[in-house]
C-alpha cells in the first residue's frame, strides 16, 4: 500500500472515530423508568435522531397505544410539537392526558404519505421544537436517512408513528429504515383494583430494534399526566421465578 493511501486510511479511519464519538455522547430523553433507561445506550432514547413506534394491538388502524406512547415522549420535552398527519382522528383530550396539551401541539395535515415525509424534514430544521411527529404507513431506507441527517442537525428527535390498516402494510412495517430505535406498542391488561373504577393503563413495550441494544419487551403502566410512564408494585415486585417477570424485564 502506497503511503498515500495510508495517510488517507488513516485520516478517514480518524473521521469515523470523531462522528462515533460525538454519537455516543449525544443528548437523550430518559423514561424514568430504571430497566428501560438501564437498558437503552446512554440511558435514555437519542436526541436528535429518528424513532419508529408502530401499533401492535388487535385495533392497529386505530394505533391508540401507539399514539399515547408517541404523545408521552413528546410531553416530556420543551417547546411546541409538530404533528404531521392524514386522518383527522387525533383526540386531542387523550393527548392532554398523556402529559401533551393541545396548545403545544401545531398539526400539520397532509394527503398521503409522500407528502408527510417532506413536511416532517422541513419541520425537523426548526431547532426550537420539542419533537416532530409524523403519521406514515411507508417509510423506506432513503427517506427515512434524509430525516435522520436533519434530526441529527437540529437535535429535534423526529417520532415516526407507523400506521397500518391491511397485513401487506403491516408488513411494510418490518422493512429496514435508518431510524435509531423501532418500538412496537400494545396494550396489556391493567390491575385489578380492590374498589370498582378504572386503573391506570398498561402497555407491552417492545424494542425491536435499538442501534447499540438488544430487542426486549417490558410492562409498563401508560403515560401519566406529565407522560411519563411507570412500573407498577405488584410488577416490580414479582419474584424472579414469575413468568410475568420475564415477559416485563426481558
Amino acid at each position: 500500500m502506497r503511503a498515500g493511501q495510508q495517510v488517507a486510511i488513516a485520516d478517514l479511519r480518524e473521521q469515523i472515530e470523531r462522528m462515533e464519538g460525538d454519537k455516543r455522547h449525544r443528548p437523550v430523553l430518559p423514561f424514568g423508568v430504571y430497566t428501560l433507561d438501564q437498558h437503552l445506550p446512554n440511558g435514555g432514547l437519542a436526541l436528535g435522531a429518528v424513532h419508529e413506534v408502530v401499533e401492535a394491538g388487535p385495533a392497529a388502524e386505530f394505533a391508540g397505544a401507539a399514539t399515547l406512547f408517541t404523545a408521552g415522549i413528546a410531553a416530556r420535552r420543551k417547546g411546541p410539537v409538530v404533528w404531521c398527519l392524514t386522518r383527522r382522528d387525533l383526540f386531542a383530550p387523550g393527548l392532554a392526558a398523556a402529559g401533551l396539551h393541545p396548545d403545544r401541539v401545531i398539526y400539520v395535515e397532509a394527503g398521503h404519505d409522500r407528502e408527510v415525509l417532506p413536511l416532517v424534514e422541513e419541520a425537523l430544521r426548526e431547532r426550537g421544537l420539542a419533537a416532530v411527529v409524523g403519521e406514515v404507513t411507508r417509510l423506506n431506507l432513503v427517506a427515512s436517512r434524509r430525516l435522520q441527517l436533519a434530526a441529527e442537525a437540529s437535535g429535534v428527535p423526529a417520532l415516526m408513528l407507523r400506521r397500518w390498516w391491511t397485513v401487506a402494510e403491516k408488513n411494510l412495517t418490518t422493512l429496514p429504515t435508518a431510524a435509531v430505535t423501532r418500538w412496537r406498542i400494545a396494550s396489556a391488561p391493567s390491575a385489578v383494583l380492590s374498589v370498582p373504577g378504572i386503573s391506570r393503563q398498561r402497555w407491552r413495550v417492545d424494542l425491536v430494534r435499538c442501534r447499540g441494544a438488544e430487542a426486549r419487551s417490558w410492562i409498563v403502566e401508560g403515560c401519566d399526566a406529565k407522560g411519563r410512564l411507570a412500573v407498577s408494585a405488584d410488577m416490580a415486585y414479582r419474584s424472579h421465578t414469575s413468568p410475568i417477570r420475564h415477559a416485563a424485564f426481558g
